[in-house]
């Protein structure tokens, strides 16, 4: 595995973490438990839930990154995935039965979001460009 590929890969699992946490801190509360409506049906968010829409999240993010690298807009990313986040709180606003699950919903959506959008790609690369364009080596 390349060293860009490492990385990406512990940007994702770190993402994935840090919304475990935040699980872990907001599910145990007493009497309280994450719950969203899906349809009519009210489901509890578990652990692996939070696992799986983080690990998928960041998935989709470096595929998304990788995509954009290969036509050359890889500036681009960081606005798509913003945008990309922004529309993704409509769920937790949306769908959680209660006030104490949209706000540990949301917090998890902007952690990993916020993750993903400045782990992914780096921040070396920004800095080698930026430094590129201000000693006039830039193509």
């Amino acid at each position: 595995m390349t060293n860009t590929r490492t990385s990406r890969a512990l940007t994702v699992t770190i993402a994935a973490a840090a919304a475990l946490l935040l699980w872990a801190v907001n599910s145990p509360l007493p009497g309280h438990d994450l719950l969203v409506d899906q349809g009519g049906t009210v489901q509890r968010i578990g652990p692996l839930a939070v696992l799986a829409a983080a690990a998928l999240a960041g998935l989709a993010a470096w595929v998304l990154l990788a995509l954009l690298e290969r036509a050359g807009r890889r500036g681009s990313y960081r606005y798509v995935a913003s945008v990309v986040l922004l529309l993704s709180l409509a769920g937790p606003l949306t769908s959680a039965v209660d006030r104490d699950t949209a706000l540990a919903l949301l917090g998890m959506h902007v952690t990993v979001g916020t993750a993903l959008i400045i782990g992914l790609p780096g921040l070396r690369s920004h800095a080698v460009g930026c430094r590129a364009v201000r000693t006039g080596t830039a193509r």
